[in-house]
């Protein structure tokens, strides 16, 4: 293939290794992923909660500053797509399947099945688990991925740098980026993604054979999901040939609307006012505690901090590991808008939709639970949802219609995910060979497939989140880049204005 870096083969190296060992020796890898992990989110806990912290501070910083003027571009670019378009794009790759899949199960397992403060199935337990998915899927999940998506998009479009993650660093290291430091750096941002969005494949397919033997009776198995996968691998290859600006952007506008239509529908037929109370307040509770939240550890309390460790340390670890690819989406459709623009949209929309989102099927979920009409706490992860819908009118309708949301989310962000593989291993590229995505999509779904068969997926799982502790190293190092940047470009834009004024008085 032409045009492609060396990052291509060295991931595509370690990939081979890791999937091997993952397919021939599941224990062993998972074993051994189960103790590093462990003694990161022990030893390393706070850590991550401090620099998530820090990214959602200097997200506020550059919203408010005058910094926030400037264009992701040149200083007259007009945005490349419409604002529907664009968040559209933006929600479907950032984590637009996670809802459909945690939506009423996060909710329901903090209220029925462990609460993170108090006993369960309790008016204390309700509100703590709104409150604590708000905070899990909210303002830090997205400022993680808005300064990485920020970092790109400035040096790809204002500075005309390869789009890259180690171009970002080039105000630090100069040169010595080109080098095995830049190397290194977009290696681990290329395999977090590989590794990512293949248990994400094999996790959606697992998911989808949930929801059709809940629905049909279809055989919850390996060779059903394999079907999956291979029905799945080819219409996202499809969209994929199409180009960014019309099968990822089509799909995510398709998939806005299936949405819409579902958590309309399940507000209106479902506990309407009750639904409306508890987003009301949980938004309140959350605004109210998120300082507490975001700093907290228990570090005299073993069960609450297994609760943490488990929840919040995860998904601070699971959003930094995606961050390389969600970011590098992000910044391609964002070019044109200013940077105050690009964070309140990357910000605020997409939270207030998942908190919309999760209130309603959470609260719908835990209503049932409340009234014993159904055991949802009962059910497994991946049919949790259809379990609620069931309990509601047209429930084969909308059961299809959350079945058919689920697939089209992991389309487009395997879709999306093929794009950014392609980008990153042929040198930064704005619209990396047909032949490269394919390669990348390929190589994703075969990952996905070899593990589902072997039983590794949970250890490949656990080697993404691995990727996430030098990785936060690397965001920190690119918003000091970044900062260095904005603050160079002001002073020579400054000085250009005074050498202006004195050349007229001269005159």
């Amino acid at each position: 293939m032409k045009n492609v870096s060396s990052v291509f083969w060295i991931v595509i190296a370690i990939t081979f290794i890791a999937v091997l060992w993952g397919a021939f020796s599941p224990e062993t890898l998972q074993s051994m992923t189960d103790q590093i992990q462990t003694y990161i989110t022990n030893d390393f806990g706070w850590y991550y909660l401090l620099v998530v912290s820090l990214l959602v501070g200097f997200c506020l910083f550059f919203i408010f500053s005058p910094i926030g003027k400037m264009t992701l571009g040149k200083p007259d670019e007009k945005p490349e797509f419409g604002l529907f378009s664009w968040f559209a794009m933006l929600f479907s790759a950032g984590m637009g399947i996670g809802l459909v899949f945690y939506g009423a199960a996060e909710p329901i397992s903090h209220f029925a099945i462990q609460s993170p403060t108090v006993e369960t199935e309790t008016a204390q337990a309700f509100r703590d688990s709104l409150r604590y998915t708000f905070f899990h899927w909210g303002l830090h999940a997205w400022a993680i991925y808005a300064i990485v998506a920020l970092c790109i998009a400035y040096f790809k479009f204002r500075k005309d740098a390869p789009g890259l993650i180690s171009s970002t660093l080039y105000p630090l290291f100069g040169n010595r980026i080109h080098g095995w430091i830049g190397k290194t750096i977009d290696c681990i941002a290329v395999f977090a993604t590989v590794v990512g969005v293949a248990t994400s494949l094999g996790l959606g397919a697992a998911q989808i054979n949930g929801g059709l033997s809940y629905l049909f009776g279809i055989p919850n198995n390996f060779l059903t999901q394999l079907i999956i996968i291979a029905i799945v691998t080819v219409l996202f290859l499809i969209s994929s040939w199409s180009g960014i600006s019309k099968g990822i952007k089509y799909l995510s506008t398709t998939n806005m609307i299936f949405a819409a239509l579902l958590i309309m529908f399940l507000l209106f037929v479902g506990p309407t006012v009750y639904i409306l109370n508890s987003f009301t307040d949980s938004i309140g509770q959350y605004l109210s505690n998120i300082v507490q939240m975001s700093f907290r550890l228990s570090p005299n309390d073993p069960e609450k901090r297994e609760w943490i460790n488990g929840w919040t340390i995860f998904y601070w670890a699971w959003w930094i590991s995606w961050s390389p690819f969600v970011g590098i989406f992000i910044a391609r459709v964002s070019r044109g808008r200013t940077i105050r623009e690009f964070l309140i949209g990357v910000l605020v929309a997409p939270s207030i939709l998942v908190f919309l989102w999760f209130s309603i099927f959470g609260v719908s979920a835990m209503d049932l639970q409340q009234k014993k009409i159904v055991d949802i706490a009962g059910m497994s992860t991946e049919t949790m949802l259809f379990g609620v819908l069931n309990q509601y009118p047209l429930a084969m309708i909308t059961s299809i219609l959350a079945l058919i949301l689920i697939a089209v989310f992991f389309i487009t962000s395997a879709d999306s995910a093929t794009f950014v593989l392609g980008m990153q291993t042929t040198y930064g590229s704005l619209n990396p060979a047909n032949s490269v995505k394919i390669s990348w999509g390929i190589i994703q779904s075969a990952v996905a497939a070899v593990l589902l068969f072997s039983g590794g997926l949970e250890a490949l799982q656990n080697t993404a989140k691995l990727a996430a502790l030098p990785f936060s190293v690397v965001i920190i190092l690119m918003i000091v880049s970044l900062y260095k940047s904005l603050n160079d470009e002001r002073r020579a834009i400054k000085q250009a204005k005074i050498r202006s004024i004195n050349h007229e008085a001269q005159e």
